[in-house]
């Protein structure tokens, strides 16, 4: 990990100046970040980035947007899907309204993914479903709201798309001009929201939270309270989805049962 005082002093400039808890992630993810900023400003050291950034608005707005964590798409790691699916028709059994919270949603793939899930599923109520999707990037949220893809700029969209055999009932790909659109009803019970699961307060009355590969980037010790937040916001026996390569801390296995280890599903006790 970098040890110049340069980049202590940046990280110092952030935390207190800009707002962004940098003390939470850990030093890999963070270096990762500003050595990406630093060689798109064509700066050659992390002094050098400093200076600029404390005299440009612009780049103050751009470093903090690329500190959201976007890595996603539609489907995303499709055997946890398909535990996803069990629980919402469980949830869709037993409750009236069904109320889902994808935090860290990025551009808005994942929250579309539960929507269309929702849609597919006979045996799930869709009319019960409403889905509060989470992100702390505003231009990230922008792209979720237009529900537009642009191929060039993504993954293999289509291939992400085919763990429902029928995706094209839920969204329109234009050839010509190489997005993928989502149709209004998949749109529809999805609402967005800027929300920090760092420091924001936590929400109420959900019956699913899924937040997945937010973890392996926060350090261990901030784990805890952004768990406990989550927790709170879950009803009792409620549902909770986290990473493959992610875990709940010991210290909160009385507040959260795997009920599904391999899947990373656990259940608000």
């Amino acid at each position: 990990m970098p040890a110049d005082d340069s980049f202590r002093a940046l990280l110092d400039y952030m935390e207190t100046e800009l707002g962004f808890s940098t003390s939470h992630y850990n030093d890999s993810y963070l270096d990762r970040r500003v050595t990406a900023r630093l060689r798109r400003t064509k700066c050659d050291d992390y002094g050098e980035y400093f200076d600029q950034l404390r005299t440009d608005p612009d780049e103050q707005a751009a470093l903090l947007d690329s500190m959201s964590i976007n890595v996603t798409g539609f489907f995303r790691n499709p055997e946890v899907w398909d535990g996803i699916r069990d629980v919402l028709r469980t949830l869709s059994a037993r409750e009236r309204r069904v109320s889902i919270w994808s935090a860290a949603c990025a551009d808005g793939r994942e929250p579309y993914s539960l929507s269309m899930l929702v849609h597919a599923d006979p045996q799930i109520n869709e009319s019960a479903v409403e889905i509060l999707a989470t992100d702390i990037s505003e231009d990230a949220l922008t792209v979720a709201r237009d529900g537009v893809y642009e191929e060039s700029r993504t993954s293999d969209l289509g291939g992400e798309l085919e763990y429902l055999s029928n995706y094209e009932q839920y969204v329109d790909h234009d050839q010509e001009e190489g997005v993928y659109r989502v149709r209004d009803r998949v749109k529809r019970p999805v609402t967005f929201e800027r929300h920090d699961l760092i420091s924001g307060a936590s929400k109420s009355g959900f019956n699913l939270v899924t937040c997945r590969n937010l973890f392996i980037y926060i350090d261990t010790e901030y784990k805890r309270s952004m768990l406990e937040t989550i927790a709170r916001s879950l009803e009792e026996d409620s549902y909770l989805v986290i990473g493959k390569s992610e875990t709940i801390p010991p210290s909160l296995k009385s507040t959260f049962e795997a009920t599904d280890n391999r899947h990373r599903i656990y259940q608000r006790t």
